[in-house]
């Protein structure tokens, strides 16, 4: 696990001034939840961003199936020296790819530090191309974030607007509130008109509001409004000191103060 050397802090502060602003947790919910987080990655590669989107979801909840990837190598796969960069990225047209990450968020607290660094150097290099980093994760780990989610400065819920949808979303909502979650940006999708998607959004708000208490901010609707720029405003950061060191600073923390046992009986 990370400890807390001086000089292991010194080196890490170097490389997390390398990682971008644009690092989001997403989550979907609804009858079609991963073409909705597609749907979303695309909207916001559509605004000039090239979007790098990391799948920790696993099972039917991960992306590679509704994008017609194979299972692909992990991210974690990266430490035996075997994989490159080029071997690792799976190709997604209009976005700049997709990494499969499931492995390497489950394992990443219990790393030494040689292997550490060489996933965050891997990490460094695939964000020298991204605009976006998002960080898809499913329903189902909502009460146990990853570090990495834990680490992201954003969160993102696209929520459809159906039954299935809302609850979906109060469930992924609830969850991240226990696990110490802060706000969330919410975008929904699927909508029969602008008034609809408000309605949604207002309903959901005001459930969250009485039992959760975990503040919601409108991100607007995935099909009509630019995501990207919401995403990018200061005022949306959980963070807003040194956002481009956010990311892998708090990865940094959240790895060193998971419990091992809790990472095992994952």
């Amino acid at each position: 696990m990370i400890d807390g050397r001086e000089d292991q802090a010194a080196g890490l502060r170097r490389l997390f001034r390398h990682a971008p602003p644009g690092v989001v947790a997403l989550y979907a919910s609804g009858r079609n939840r991963c073409q909705n987080a597609i749907l979303a990655a695309h909207r916001i590669a559509g605004q000039a961003h090239r979007v790098l989107v990391l799948d920790e979801a696993t099972g039917d909840e991960s992306l590679g199936a509704a994008l017609a990837l194979p299972s692909g190598p992990d991210l974690l796969q990266m430490l035996d020296g075997r994989l490159t960069l080029a071997g690792l990225l799976q190709p997604v047209p209009g976005l700049l790819g997709r990494v499969p990450a499931a492995a390497a968020a489950l394992a990443l607290p219990l790393l030494d530090d040689a292997r550490r660094a060489c996933l965050v150097e891997a990490l460094r290099v695939l964000y020298r191309h991204a605009g976006f980093v998002l960080i898809h994760a499913g329903p189902s780990s909502a009460s146990d974030p990853s570090p990495f989610v834990h680490a992201a400065p954003r969160r993102l819920l696209v929520a459809e607007a159906s039954a299935t949808g809302a609850t979906e979303a109060y469930q992924i909502i609830k969850h991240l509130a226990a696990a110490g979650a802060g706000s969330l940006h919410v975008a929904v999708c699927r909508a029969r008109s602008r008034a609809d998607a408000e309605r949604f959004f207002a309903s959901l708000q005001a459930l969250v509001r009485r039992h959760v208490g975990v503040p919601l901010a409108w991100l607007g609707e995935v099909e009509r409004d630019d995501l990207a720029e919401g995403l990018s405003q200061p005022q949306s950061m959980a963070s807003p000191h040194e956002p481009e060191a956010a990311f892998l600073r708090r990865l940094a923390v959240v790895s060193r103060s998971r419990p091992v046992a809790q990472v095992r009986r994952e």
